[in-house]
């Protein structure tokens, strides 16, 4: 098994990554708008330069305690260590492939970056839409990959979008697209 894995491996349109074959030409360009990217940046820095060293410390305090088998701060450190790698392994990889989006209405319609007014069952909601990795409903945040923003995505001002959600569909008009 291990001798078909090294020849895949080294055919030139495969890469091995983190134990995990992915062709080179296939990956996946994230699209995000700058404020995603700076987010997601200085939320690298923090966890790079401020809580992972504290945790190493932490790990390396609780390594001095004695008997590792029976030592539950440092099976907690090192669970957060693991964790917090992959966190870490996690945003490099979507900066990596991250590409910034426009914030203008493309031909006037919704895309990511715009903010779009909605009237639904009487009331006006303002959405922003955003980059998959931005995302965030509880406040207003939504992806084209969401129902909602599949529905918006490419609609102007005047159109209506329909969502079907568990309670039956929903009729989004677009008052305003900024």
């Amino acid at each position: 098994m291990k001798n078909t894995i090294l020849k895949v491996i080294k055919f030139p349109r495969l890469t091995k990554r983190r134990g995990v074959i992915f062709r080179k030409d296939m990956a996946k360009v994230i699209q995000m708008t700058k404020v995603g990217i700076e987010a997601h940046s200085k939320e690298l820095t923090e966890l790079v330069k401020i809580k992972r060293p504290k945790l190493v410390e932490r790990l390396a305090f609780a390594r001095g305690e004695g008997d590792l088998s029976e030592n539950s701060d440092y099976q907690s450190a090192r669970e957060e260590l693991e964790f917090m790698d992959g966190r870490i392994a996690e945003i490099e990889d979507v900066l990596k492939n991250a590409s910034v989006v426009s914030t203008n209405a493309r031909n006037g319609g919704v895309g990511i970056g715009t903010k779009i007014t909605v009237k639904f069952n009487g009331n006006q909601h303002v959405f922003e839409m955003v980059g998959e990795w931005e995302a965030d409903p509880v406040n207003k945040k939504i992806s084209p990959e969401s129902p909602l923003g599949k529905a918006l995505f490419g609609k102007k001002i005047g159109e209506k979008a329909e969502v079907e959600a568990p309670a039956g569909k929903i009729t989004y008009e677009i008052l305003a697209i900024e």
